[in-house]
Protein backbone atom coordinates (compact mmCIF):
# COMPACT_ATOMS: atom_id res chain seq x y z
CA UNK A 1 0.00 0.00 0.00
CA UNK A 2 1.29 3.46 -0.69
CA UNK A 3 2.08 5.52 1.93
CA UNK A 4 -0.16 8.66 2.73
CA UNK A 5 1.13 12.07 0.94
CA UNK A 6 1.93 14.37 4.52
CA UNK A 7 -0.93 17.16 4.17
CA UNK A 8 1.35 20.95 4.29
CA UNK A 9 -0.41 22.82 5.71
CA UNK A 10 1.50 25.53 5.93
CA UNK A 11 4.72 27.55 3.65
CA UNK A 12 7.14 29.43 4.60
CA UNK A 13 6.81 32.83 2.74
CA UNK A 14 9.81 34.56 0.87
CA UNK A 15 11.35 37.42 2.30
CA UNK A 16 9.86 40.69 1.12
CA UNK A 17 12.92 41.74 0.31
CA UNK A 18 16.40 40.51 -0.59
CA UNK A 19 18.69 38.75 1.71
CA UNK A 20 21.39 41.97 1.89
CA UNK A 21 18.67 44.40 1.35
CA UNK A 22 18.64 45.75 5.39
CA UNK A 23 22.73 46.16 4.97
CA UNK A 24 24.28 47.54 7.43
CA UNK A 25 21.74 47.06 9.97
CA UNK A 26 20.93 43.55 9.45
CA UNK A 27 23.78 41.69 8.13
CA UNK A 28 23.04 39.28 4.99
CA UNK A 29 24.06 36.11 6.75
CA UNK A 30 22.24 37.13 9.74
CA UNK A 31 18.64 37.25 7.40
CA UNK A 32 19.36 34.30 5.75
CA UNK A 33 19.92 32.09 8.57
CA UNK A 34 17.08 33.59 10.39
CA UNK A 35 14.73 32.90 7.79
CA UNK A 36 16.12 30.15 5.94
CA UNK A 37 16.59 28.11 8.97
CA UNK A 38 14.80 29.35 12.50
CA UNK A 39 11.32 30.28 10.42
CA UNK A 40 11.62 27.15 8.33
CA UNK A 41 11.98 25.28 11.57
CA UNK A 42 8.86 26.65 13.12
CA UNK A 43 6.81 26.05 10.20
CA UNK A 44 8.46 22.57 8.97
CA UNK A 45 7.35 21.23 13.34
CA UNK A 46 3.57 23.28 13.18
CA UNK A 47 2.69 20.63 10.01
CA UNK A 48 4.26 17.92 11.97
CA UNK A 49 2.18 19.18 14.66
CA UNK A 50 -0.99 18.86 13.06
CA UNK A 51 -0.23 16.47 10.08
CA UNK A 52 -3.17 14.41 11.98
CA UNK A 53 -5.45 16.58 12.48
CA UNK A 54 -7.46 17.64 9.50
CA UNK A 55 -9.30 20.25 11.35
CA UNK A 56 -6.48 21.73 12.42
CA UNK A 57 -4.37 21.59 9.21
CA UNK A 58 -7.24 23.64 7.35
CA UNK A 59 -6.88 26.38 10.23
CA UNK A 60 -5.76 29.42 9.05
CA UNK A 61 -2.72 30.29 10.95
CA UNK A 62 -4.52 33.28 12.98
CA UNK A 63 -7.47 31.34 13.83
CA UNK A 64 -5.14 28.73 15.22
CA UNK A 65 -3.50 31.01 17.64
CA UNK A 66 -6.91 33.17 18.17
CA UNK A 67 -8.57 29.56 19.14
CA UNK A 68 -6.07 27.87 21.57
CA UNK A 69 -8.89 26.43 23.40
CA UNK A 70 -10.04 24.53 20.18
CA UNK A 71 -6.64 22.46 20.03
CA UNK A 72 -6.49 19.38 21.54
CA UNK A 73 -4.26 18.94 24.84
CA UNK A 74 -2.04 16.66 23.99
CA UNK A 75 -0.68 19.01 21.06
CA UNK A 76 -1.35 22.55 22.21
CA UNK A 77 2.06 23.11 23.33
CA UNK A 78 3.02 22.32 20.33
CA UNK A 79 1.16 23.79 17.96
CA UNK A 80 0.71 27.05 19.75
CA UNK A 81 4.67 27.53 20.15
CA UNK A 82 5.48 26.32 16.49
CA UNK A 83 2.44 29.04 15.16
CA UNK A 84 3.36 31.09 17.34
CA UNK A 85 7.05 31.37 15.63
CA UNK A 86 5.94 31.31 12.00
CA UNK A 87 3.20 33.96 12.99
CA UNK A 88 5.68 36.20 14.96
CA UNK A 89 8.48 36.01 12.32
CA UNK A 90 5.89 36.00 9.50
CA UNK A 91 4.79 39.67 10.92
CA UNK A 92 8.16 40.74 11.93
CA UNK A 93 9.64 40.50 8.30
CA UNK A 94 7.37 43.12 7.02
CA UNK A 95 7.92 45.26 9.92
CA UNK A 96 11.57 46.37 8.14
CA UNK A 97 12.23 47.20 4.91
CA UNK A 98 15.28 48.62 2.52
CA UNK A 99 15.24 52.58 1.80
CA UNK A 100 13.28 53.63 4.67
CA UNK A 101 13.27 57.53 4.03
CA UNK A 102 11.08 58.76 7.01
CA UNK A 103 13.82 59.75 9.33
CA UNK A 104 13.52 56.54 11.12
CA UNK A 105 9.69 58.29 12.57
CA UNK A 106 6.55 57.11 13.03
CA UNK A 107 4.41 58.53 9.73
CA UNK A 108 0.81 59.02 8.95
CA UNK A 109 -1.92 58.12 11.70
CA UNK A 110 -0.28 55.54 13.59
CA UNK A 111 2.40 58.21 14.27
CA UNK A 112 -0.18 60.60 15.69
CA UNK A 113 -1.63 57.75 17.89
CA UNK A 114 2.01 57.14 18.66
CA UNK A 115 2.55 61.00 20.01
CA UNK A 116 -0.91 61.05 21.85
CA UNK A 117 -0.57 57.67 23.59
CA UNK A 118 2.91 58.08 24.69
CA UNK A 119 3.83 61.62 24.24
CA UNK A 120 6.07 62.14 21.51
CA UNK A 121 8.12 59.71 19.35
CA UNK A 122 11.04 59.53 21.03
CA UNK A 123 8.99 59.32 24.58
CA UNK A 124 7.73 56.18 22.70
CA UNK A 125 11.02 54.64 21.25
CA UNK A 126 12.55 54.72 24.84
CA UNK A 127 8.99 53.18 26.70
CA UNK A 128 10.11 49.87 23.58
CA UNK A 129 13.30 50.34 24.40
CA UNK A 130 13.00 50.17 28.34
CA UNK A 131 10.86 47.15 27.28
CA UNK A 132 12.81 45.06 24.77
CA UNK A 133 15.56 45.39 27.73
CA UNK A 134 13.35 44.44 30.68
CA UNK A 135 12.37 40.92 28.55
CA UNK A 136 13.37 38.16 30.40
CA UNK A 137 15.18 35.41 28.25
CA UNK A 138 13.68 35.13 24.39
CA UNK A 139 10.89 36.55 22.91
CA UNK A 140 9.58 39.59 21.24
CA UNK A 141 8.15 43.34 22.16
CA UNK A 142 5.25 44.19 20.38
CA UNK A 143 3.20 47.89 19.63
CA UNK A 144 -0.36 46.72 19.51
CA UNK A 145 -3.86 48.20 19.67
CA UNK A 146 -6.66 47.08 20.74
CA UNK A 147 -10.40 46.89 19.05
CA UNK A 148 -10.64 50.38 20.32
CA UNK A 149 -7.18 51.31 18.63
CA UNK A 150 -6.00 52.15 21.82
CA UNK A 151 -1.91 51.35 21.47
CA UNK A 152 -0.06 49.51 23.93
CA UNK A 153 3.54 48.27 24.24
CA UNK A 154 3.70 44.70 25.32
CA UNK A 155 6.59 42.33 25.80
CA UNK A 156 5.73 38.23 24.48
CA UNK A 157 7.86 35.24 26.02
CA UNK A 158 9.25 32.88 23.96
CA UNK A 159 6.87 32.69 21.03
CA UNK A 160 3.79 33.77 22.36
CA UNK A 161 1.94 36.81 20.06
CA UNK A 162 -0.55 39.09 20.22
CA UNK A 163 -3.01 37.74 18.82
CA UNK A 164 -3.77 34.76 21.33
CA UNK A 165 -5.06 38.05 23.94
CA UNK A 166 -7.24 39.37 21.32
CA UNK A 167 -5.10 42.32 20.28
CA UNK A 168 -3.77 43.51 17.16
CA UNK A 169 0.22 43.86 16.26
CA UNK A 170 1.44 46.88 14.89
CA UNK A 171 4.98 46.40 14.73
CA UNK A 172 7.15 43.82 16.63
CA UNK A 173 11.26 43.33 17.14
CA UNK A 174 12.91 39.77 17.27
CA UNK A 175 15.02 39.53 20.67
CA UNK A 176 15.67 35.99 20.44
CA UNK A 177 19.90 36.24 20.29
CA UNK A 178 19.21 34.06 16.50
CA UNK A 179 17.97 37.61 15.11
CA UNK A 180 21.28 39.46 16.16
CA UNK A 181 23.99 37.25 17.07
CA UNK A 182 26.08 37.20 14.58
CA UNK A 183 26.64 40.88 14.24
CA UNK A 184 25.66 42.36 17.62
CA UNK A 185 26.52 39.55 19.93
CA UNK A 186 25.15 39.96 23.46
CA UNK A 187 24.76 43.46 23.06
CA UNK A 188 20.48 43.80 22.65
CA UNK A 189 20.39 47.47 23.56
CA UNK A 190 22.70 48.10 20.24
CA UNK A 191 20.36 46.00 18.51
CA UNK A 192 17.51 47.35 19.67
CA UNK A 193 18.79 50.96 18.53
CA UNK A 194 20.12 49.94 15.24
CA UNK A 195 16.59 48.64 14.31
CA UNK A 196 14.84 51.24 13.70
CA UNK A 197 17.11 52.21 11.34
CA UNK A 198 14.77 49.56 9.10
CA UNK A 199 11.41 49.78 10.22
CA UNK A 200 8.68 50.03 7.84
CA UNK A 201 6.73 52.47 8.80
CA UNK A 202 4.02 52.52 5.66
CA UNK A 203 3.49 49.32 6.75
CA UNK A 204 2.48 49.72 10.25
CA UNK A 205 0.43 52.91 9.63
CA UNK A 206 -1.15 50.40 6.97
CA UNK A 207 -1.95 47.62 9.92
CA UNK A 208 -3.11 50.70 11.90
CA UNK A 209 -5.81 52.15 9.79
CA UNK A 210 -6.74 49.00 8.64
CA UNK A 211 -7.36 47.58 12.20
CA UNK A 212 -4.10 45.36 11.80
Amino acid sequence: MAKAATLVAHELPPLPYEYDALEPHCDRETLELHHDKHHRAYVDKLNHAVEKHADLASKDLEDLLRDPEAIPPKIRSAVMNNAGGHFNHSFFWHCMGPDQDHGHRATGSVGRAIDETFGSFDEFRDKFKEMALGLFGSGWTFLVMDAAQKLEIRNYPNQDCPLSDGLIPLLALDLWEHAYYLKFHNRRDEWSDTWWNVVNWDEVNSRYLMGG
